[in-house]
């Protein structure tokens, strides 16, 4: 199916992979660049950002299992997820177009420089925004566990009610719980991965990554969050990070300012 948005044809196709089928979107003109979402977001979610970004770009974006137009899936691992960013990219590269870059939000970041530490040849840069932060301490401490568990539970109880529409998550509390455990483990040793790629890396940060409410649990996150990319920094000091004064929903608050923020990096 194609669809035009702002004079430029947009196709609309689905990929199969793993048992699940995900939706691709792809529109634009320019260079490549590959968008990938992050838990509990979808093509709808980005939707502001995508149609700025087109304006410059050839732009794929796609549903994560589970999540959107996609369909549901027996697992929901990072390694399940980083499958289904390895399945479009694939199906991208299949045209013979140069590599792309990718953006990733969120988890999509952590998926992005993943596949670019093992696939180095296959990107042509990387833009991270608000994750593959290779945070000093775990977000989820044994402490944290039983209000985290409360807000996975909040979370997939609000999300029910977007059931059968794009912008609809399928993961239950429990396994919301678990991948963000998962990522923690992740992130604890992403130093490694960033040692591996010698492409450009950009990152677009959120100040308040944990809001503002003025509780020292989220003060202790963000001043994490903070020191995580400062590591970084002082480890590949070829890293560029820019900070918004915003937080973890600065995709849909700010796409602008990071639409300007991108095409200025690229």
């Amino acid at each position: 199916m194609t669809t035009a948005r702002a004079g430029t044809p947009v196709h609309h196709f689905t990929i199969q992979h793993d048992g699940v089928t995900i939706p691709v979107s792809r529109g634009g003109r320019g260079r490549p660049l590959v968008l990938c979402p992050g838990l509990n977001s979808t093509q709808a979610d980005l939707r502001e950002l995508t149609g700025l970004l087109r304006r410059d770009h050839d732009v794929v974006t796609f549903d994560l299992r589970g999540h959107g137009l996609a369909s549901a899936a027996r697992g929901y691992s990072f390694a399940d997820f980083l499958g289904d960013l390895t399945a479009v990219l694939t199906e991208r590269g299949a045209d013979g177009d140069g590599p792309p870059v990718l953006v990733g939000y969120s988890l999509g970041a952590d998926l992005a420089v993943h596949h670019a530490s093992e696939h180095p040849d296959e990107v042509a840069g990387l833009v991270l925004i608000d994750g593959a932060n290779p945070v000093p301490e775990p977000f989820l401490t044994e402490a944290d566990l039983p209000e985290f568990r409360a807000m996975a539970e909040e979370l997939a109880r609000l999300q029910a009610a977007d059931r059968g529409t794009e912008r609809q998550v399928l993961l239950t509390a429990r396994e919301i719980l678990d991948l963000n455990v998962e990522i923690d483990r992740v992130r604890s040793v992403l130093l490694d991965r960033y040692r591996r790629i010698d492409r450009p890396i950009s990152m677009i940060m959120s100040a308040r990554m944990a809001g503002d409410g003025g509780d020292e649990r989220s003060a202790r996150l963000n001043r994490n969050w903070r020191a995580g990319v400062e590591r970084l920094l002082r480890e590949r000091p070829g890293v560029s990070a820019c900070w918004l004064d915003a937080d973890h929903r600065l995709v849909r608050t700010h796409a602008p300012e990071i639409a300007r923020i991108i095409r200025r990096a690229l």
